[in-house]
């Protein structure tokens, strides 16, 4: 107290050194202050908001949950609300009941629909605009005219990880110059052993336009190799199986069959197991003991499809089945992609928001629509919508209610809760990057371009609203009405 009043005080030099001290403190302690948000939350050395190391381990999030591994639900109830996600929603459907032949103008739409003309400016990676002549190129090679009255549909599997397309071509286009991470013709990515329908070829031969169970569009050829219906439609259901539960697995190197060597499996890539193979007997060179023999699907030259053994290491990352529905394993799978950078449309070998929590939840078996704008409003979920008139105070105490797994959409993006620490709702999430308002007012943008862990209640959508009032829905991926 009496330091205290000397520094008011101050009337010799050495009170005046006193006081400036005192203020030089009183300084360092407001800037220390100013890295504080106006939701007590930090900004530490690394720039990212709120976020502390314990922060990064799912060991953390899992600690903090009693019980952490109760079943949410069990086999038969996720088999219902696989079928109800199936019969309620419309951007999910099943490949193996589309007809052997199909109506010409119904598959010419189908295309079209994906095809379009673009109505805004693209460039190329050279920076150079897309032009009339190139698009129309691109029509060109869709080959929509040549189209018949009738088309024959015919049963392939994926077998490796492949691109799915705007156009039938590999021309990266971008919005602007300065963000070409985000490809405009990038659509999606298939894994191996995804039953697909080949609905049309391009002019050029090189590729197919295909349907899968999330999503059409146009994929390589030769990533795909054509079978029976039952063979094809019947790999996924093989039993004994191995699911990946890692981010990746990939199956052993060999120089005997190319298509099989180091192959890429990502979450939730379900493969059969051939628990009869010979204990002795060498996959392409080499003994079997040290591997689980799997059956996956090559391509032949001629674009046949065969089934052939290959190797996974015992040290993969991968169950025998589906893992169980818990907040546990929601986490622990969650965080095996921390890190991983982010790829627009499954671009970069890797995955975007929406694709990120479709295959952590599909390790768990569940399936989910593939994009945010239909996983946001699916009726097979347990969801919560809000207006753009709901108050800030309504959506924070519904935030303050969320459980591990819920998915919170705002408009072009989705984030999967993880906990909530001291207050504060935390997600884990595949972003570009975050933005918030700093304790001076100004707006930081901080860029990250991965799967990241941050706090939700600080965060901008943009330098007027914060992003909990533009969440439009949250997802608990339940049944409707479910405890």
């Amino acid at each position: 107290m009496k330091a205290r009043m000397q520094c008011q005080h101050g009337r010799t030099p050495m009170l005046q050194r006193l006081v400036a001290l005192c203020l030089f403190a009183l300084l360092l302690s407001s800037t220390a202050l100013a890295r504080e948000t106006a939701a007590g939350t930090t900004v530490p050395a690394h720039g990212v908001i709120g976020i502390d190391a314990r922060h990064l381990q799912p060991e953390y999030w899992i600690a903090r949950l009693t019980p952490a591994d109760a079943p949410l639900l069990d086999n038969s109830a996720i088999a219902a609300q696989n079928a109800n996600m199936l019969r309620s929603d419309r951007h999910v459907q099943d490949p193996a009941a589309l007809p052997a032949r199909m109506d010409g103008v119904q598959v010419r739409d189908t295309i079209a629909s994906l095809s379009a003309p673009p109505t805004r400016t693209l460039h190329d990676d050279q920076g150079a605009v897309i032009g009339k002549e190139r698009l129309d190129a691109l029509a060109a090679n869709a080959a929509l005219k040549a189209i018949p009255a009738s088309v024959t549909t015919r049963p392939a599997l994926v077998v490796r990880r492949a691109d799915l397309r705007t156009f039938p071509t590999h021309l990266r286009v971008f919005s602007t110059l300065d963000d070409t991470d985000i490809d405009r013709f990038q659509e999606s990515a298939l894994f191996p052993g995804t039953p697909v329908v080949i609905m049309h070829t391009s002019a050029d031969g090189a590729w197919y336009f295909v349907v899968s169970a999330l999503y059409s569009a146009w994929i390589e050829r030769d990533a795909v190799a054509e079978g029976p219906h039952d063979v094809v439609f019947g790999y996924g259901k093989a039993s004994p199986s191995l699911v990946v539960t890692g981010a990746t697995v990939h199956t052993v190197y060999n120089p005997e069959e190319p298509g099989l060597s180091a192959l890429q499996l990502d979450m939730g890539v379900r493969v059969p197991v051939l628990a009869d193979w010979p204990v002795d007997k060498p996959v392409n060179g080499q003994h079997p003991y040290t591997s689980h023999v799997v059956q996956l699907p090559v391509r032949r030259a001629d674009g046949s499809l065969a089934l052939l053994p290959a190797l996974l290491p015992r040290t993969a990352d991968v169950a025998a089945d589906y893992l169980p529905y818990t907040h546990g394993n929601l986490l622990r799978q969650s965080f095996k992609f921390l890190g991983e950078r982010y790829g627009w449309g499954h671009d970069y070998n890797a995955r975007d928001c929406s694709g990120f929590v479709s295959e952590v939840y599909r390790s768990m078996g569940i399936v989910l629509p593939r994009n945010t704008s239909a996983q946001a409003v699916s009726p097979a979920l347990e969801r919560i919508g809000f207006d753009a008139g709901d108050s800030h105070e309504k959506r924070l105490a519904v935030l303050r209610t969320l459980q591990v797994g819920d998915l919170v959409y705002i408009p072009g993006h989705v984030m999967m809760v993880i906990g909530h620490d001291n207050g504060i709702t935390y997600t884990i999430h595949d972003t570009t990057g975050i933005t918030y308002r700093g304790a001076d007012g100004r707006v930081v943008r901080t860029v990250l371009n991965s799967v990241a862990v941050t706090p939700l209640e600080p965060l901008l959508f943009n330098s007027e609203q914060s992003t909990v009032d533009r969440i439009t829905a949250i997802q608990r991926v339940r049944p409707q009405g479910a405890p």
